[in-house]
């Protein structure tokens, strides 16, 4: 456990998944689904993983004071995230986002915002860290504000793809898009200062900076059983293992074998690995 202290600022989420054997064209219906319930939201997704892969996390956000929050907040109760600095909106509902998976695994996903609207600049009092990690569920304002503040490494996951205050390519260390978002963002990820990571899916992923690939990775074959929040366990399992001042290829090793665990189990959080299983999956160097 390397206790490196990773502060995340972003979303929390309750997440509504409907499990079927397909998955709805437009205009389509799918019966025959099975429901569960289960806590989400990339801020909040974010934040589990890194604290079980090893970091001593504190996660800044905002919920409703309603009964999905409690469901929303369980586990980063349970696995010892610092919820010190979380905010409650009487006036606002928790996110809740609808996700449907098939049985290959892959999703689709419709987010009502709700309390993670409300989150505001002036929310963002950073406490010592050694790393600052955010996403874009939240106000393009206090992602910036994250930016500004942070005194250490920045890290940004552009998702969804929005508009990105140009603050946020000036300043962040690390970058982190998928496929799609790194065709939506174009040459602004070649302008950016620090490293960019771009994930791929199964083929894997790779770093760049200022364009030129610099190192890439594969992820370790699992069985995949659902695909919600491995993005997410990326982010955080590299984010966190740059911090720790790992090797950048050896941390692209890590936050791809991270990713690839993460979908071995049913939903975004409950299908978080603890360090121990990544590096089960993708030994560090002797």
């Amino acid at each position: 456990m390397s206790g490196a202290r990773i502060v995340v600022v972003g979303s929390v989420n309750l997440d509504i998944v409907a499990t079927a054997a397909t998955l709805p064209a437009p205009g389509e219906t799918v019966t025959g689904a099975s429901l569960a319930f289960h806590p989400g939201g990339k801020g909040a997704n974010q934040a589990l993983a890194a604290q079980r892969l090893g970091g001593a996390v504190t996660l800044i956000a905002c919920v409703g004071a309603d009964p999905n929050a409690a469901a929303a907040l369980a586990l980063l109760r349970a696995d010892g995230v610092d919820l010190t600095l979380l905010r409650t909106d009487p006036n606002a509902a928790t996110g809740v986002a609808l996700i449907a998976v098939n049985a290959a695994g892959e999703n689709q996903i419709v987010v009502a915002s709700g309390a993670n609207a409300k989150l505001a600049a002036a929310d963002v009092k950073l406490p010592p860290h050694d790393g600052v990690l955010c996403q874009m569920e939240v106000a393009p304002g206090v992602v910036a504000a994250a930016a500004e503040r942070c005194k250490g490494f920045f890290a940004v996951n552009l998702a969804p793809a929005l508009h990105a205050p140009s603050i946020l390519f000036e300043r962040a260390d690390l970058v982190i898009v998928n496929e799609g978002e790194a065709a939506v963002y174009g040459g602004a990820l070649d302008q950016a200062r620090g490293l960019v990571a771009v994930t791929y899916g199964a083929r894997g992923a790779a770093l760049f900076r200022q364009g030129r690939r610099l190192v890439e990775a594969a992820p370790p074959a699992v069985t995949p059983v659902d695909t919600t929040g491995a993005g997410d366990c990326f982010s955080a399992a590299l984010t966190l293992a740059l911090v720790e001042g790992q090797p950048k290829e050896q941390a692209l090793r890590f936050a791809c074998a991270a990713g690839a665990a993460a979908t071995t189990r049913a939903g975004a959080q409950t299908g978080m690995p603890w360090r121990a299983e990544v590096e089960a999956l993708s030994p560090p160097p002797v």
